[in-house]
């Protein structure tokens, strides 16, 4: 993980943090209802391999535990501020660990839906709602988020 000198472009420094934010929150709805620190670095970082055809034919399967074991100490540092916003998340210090617990209700997954970027809100739209029907995202989503497979859904998103 290589993290960059933050500029002083408060637009891009803004951008960077919502992109976190926003993987976080597609991890968390991709996650079981508790999981470990680890568990949720590598879903995050499998996200950006999650639609390369490479991960499917001749690329080491377990590239994102390579990258994501030996660097856990960057991965705090990078999403620990946004992890302590989580009220979902604690850090439980004399563990030294995170432990995390997600609503899994379609409530709690409608909320974590909702404050995933407009695109992929748009792409699981596409993927869960036919051709020639215009219904409402937010009804599309509230759909989504009543699925067993709400995680797979937001996955292939």
């Amino acid at each position: 993980v290589k993290i960059l000198t933050q500029n002083e472009n408060s637009k891009l420094q803004a951008a960077l943090v919502s992109n976190l934010k926003s993987a976080v929150t597609a991890a968390f709805l991709m996650l079981p209802e508790s999981f470990s620190e680890e568990d949720l670095y590598m879903q995050i970082a499998g996200l950006s391999y999650s639609g390369d055809f490479r991960m499917v034919i001749g690329e080491d399967r377990s590239k994102v535990q390579n990258i994501v074991k030996p660097n856990v100490p960057h991965f705090q540092k990078l999403y620990s501020n946004i992890l302590q916003d989580c009220p979902q998340v604690v850090y439980k210090h004399h563990l030294g660990r995170l432990e995390a617990s997600i609503d899994k209700s379609p409530e709690g997954q409608f909320t974590q839906l909702m404050a995933l970027p407009r695109t992929l809100q748009q792409k699981i739209t596409s993927l869960v709602d036919p051709p020639g029907k215009n219904r409402d995202v937010e009804e599309i989503l509230l759909q989504v988020a009543h699925d067993p497979d709400c995680g797979f859904v937001v996955h292939q998103g």
